[in-house]
């Protein structure tokens, strides 16, 4: 098995905590400068709040829930202390079936809690013109698998961003500067808990 082992700070302070944002394009900064994408805004978030972390994006456009599996390994490497799991995008808007999404999302939770990993996985909804089959069966794959395999959710993650035009890039699905801020601010509760439980699961 997989033994985390943390990269110390300064003298006294807590062991730095590294994370690996694996997830598509709302993860890798599609069309914006790379500061002002989603890694290095949250970066830059937990550093003001003197927060001992780092964030390695691993975030490729396009990738869906299959090809986030296809390169899990190599794109979470060993030292890994939390993942960061934002994919199904793709997914959803290619209308693949909502069985192969969660196969693919199983499969990767599945690895990383065998790896003795943190993981936080961020939800994505069905848009409307899928139909309501669709939705529900789309939408309930997420709360379903944070159940299962007992880690953090955010719900949504463009939450407070999709459909509002002032807040995305001119596609209308990626968040533009100000919507990666808004998103920043929302998850950063749920990050910084997920840093509590990798230092809680470190031993004494």
């Amino acid at each position: 098995m997989l033994v985390v082992t943390a990269q110390m700070g300064p003298a006294g302070a807590e062991p730095l905590v590294k994370i690996v944002a694996l997830g598509d394009s709302l993860t890798a900064g599609y069309g914006l400068p790379d500061k002002d994408g989603f890694v290095p805004r949250l970066q830059a978030a937990l550093a003001a709040k003197g927060i001992a972390a780092t964030v390695a994006n691993a975030g490729v456009s396009g990738d869906t829930a299959s090809d986030g599996l296809s390169r899990l390994d190599w794109s979470v490497p060993a030292g890994t202390n939390a993942v960061i799991v934002e994919l199904g995008a793709n997914d959803m808007l290619r209308g693949l079936k909502p069985e192969i999404t969660r196969s693919a999302l199983d499969a990767i939770l599945q690895r990383l809690t065998a790896r003795h990993i943190t993981v936080l996985l961020c939800g994505m909804r069905a848009a409307p013109n899928l139909g309501a089959e669709y939705g529900r069966a789309f939408d309930r794959i997420y709360p379903e698998l944070a159940a299962k395999y007992g880690v953090l959710l955010y719900p949504f993650f463009l939450d407070g961003v999709a459909a509002n035009p002032s807040l995305t890039q001119a596609d209308g699905m990626h968040p533009d500067a100000q919507g990666v801020g808004v998103i920043v601010k929302l998850i950063l509760p749920k990050v910084e808990e997920l840093i509590t439980r990798v230092r809680a699961q470190r031993p004494a």
